[in-house]
């Protein structure tokens, strides 16, 4: 059975959708997904075993220039690639117009959330098959129940399964270090400049090195401003995303902010710390085994304000204690 997936964003939102593919792969050997995502996170879908092909889609970058993308042929490349191959089925796990717009392209039945259960309730026109998916519950869970539905195999139980090979992905033989993901979108999701160097004084003190990863120049330079002069705690070098996957793969344990690599350490299983401020882990947070989530409670917390900071009552002194706990209880090979 082939099936085309359409979930081209966010990093997050890609990352949720691995357990699903896991159990489809269980509940029906030899299914195979061809996956259209957006061209930053194009990487991702490579390393899951059941997807045959990633199709990148550029529409963030398109939309910004819609005649450009018209005349250069991009649009019309991406068209053709969809019509060559014979799909069984669609699955649009977005539930968004952009998404579902896409589907027009496929001959082939196209499956999707119901008008309760869609993000946006009018990209259930495109589908010929709907599916009602609660949505207070975690969204990789509502992920795997739409594919159990849409694929006709019993909702699985237990823990998803991200189907990555963290020991595949990470170097080995290297010293044991702490990742400590600073970088987010929203200026209310960045924990304050000086905790984090209060806690990379404190891991240091305890002989830990620590690496910090970095996008863009702003990140870059905070990053060297919460290692300087720290021991063991270094910057790293410009890295894809694929070249990020592997320094975090290969981490004793990560602290993030609210981001898509804190989702990206939890789907590698990587012990982390995750902190919230304005927003909560309920229905997005980092999922997985050894994942800890920290909330603030001052004000301003979980109100989905992307802009007041809100970190007032999460400081150093409580994340440092709680990375130290989660260090001691590490099973034996990983600490």
């Amino acid at each position: 059975m082939r099936v085309l997936l359409i979930k081209t964003s966010s990093l997050g939102d890609v990352i949720h959708t691995l357990p699903a593919l896991t159990d489809a792969a269980r509940a029906l050997p030899g299914i195979q997904f061809d996956w259209v995502v957006e061209e930053g996170f194009a990487e991702i879908p490579a390393w899951h075993p059941a997807v045959a092909q990633v199709i990148p889609v550029a529409i963030r970058r398109w939309r910004k220039n819609l005649f450009k993308t018209l005349c250069n042929g991009e649009w019309r490349r991406f068209k053709a690639r969809l019509r060559e191959t014979q799909y069984d089925l669609v699955i649009d796990a977005q539930g968004l117009l952009k998404s579902a717009w896409l589907t027009r392209y496929v001959k082939a039945p196209v499956a999707g959330f119901d008008h309760e259960s869609a993000r946006e309730p009018v990209a259930t026109r495109f589908y010929a098959r709907t599916f009602n998916v609660p949505r207070e519950q975690h969204a990789l869970e509502r992920t795997r129940q739409l594919f159990a539905q849409a694929l006709r195999y019993p909702p699985p139980d237990g823990i998803g399964d991200y189907g990555l090979d963290r020991h595949l992905l990470a170097d080995p033989g290297t010293q044991p270090y702490l990742m400590f993901l600073h970088g987010t979108t929203w200026p209310s999701k960045h924990w304050p400049e000086a905790d984090w160097r209060a806690l990379a004084e404190d891991m240091a003190a305890l002989g830990w090195a620590i690496r910090l990863p970095w996008g863009n120049e702003s990140e870059k330079r905070r990053a060297e401003r919460i290692v300087e002069g720290i021991p063991g705690a270094a910057v790293l070098p410009r890295l894809s995303l694929a070249g990020v996957a592997k320094v975090i793969a290969g981490a004793t344990a990560c602290v993030a902010v609210d981001t898509g690599l804190g989702h990206l350490a939890a789907a590698l299983d990587v012990p982390t710390i995750s902190l919230y401020g304005p927003t909560l882990p309920g229905r997005v947070g980092a999922y997985g085994r050894s994942q800890v989530h920290l909330c603030a409670t001052g004000p301003g917390a979980g109100s989905g304000d992307r802009r007041a900071p809100c970190f007032d009552t999460l400081g150093a002194e409580r994340v440092s204690t709680e990375l130290q706990a989660l260090l001691l209880n590490l099973p034996e090979g990983l600490a």
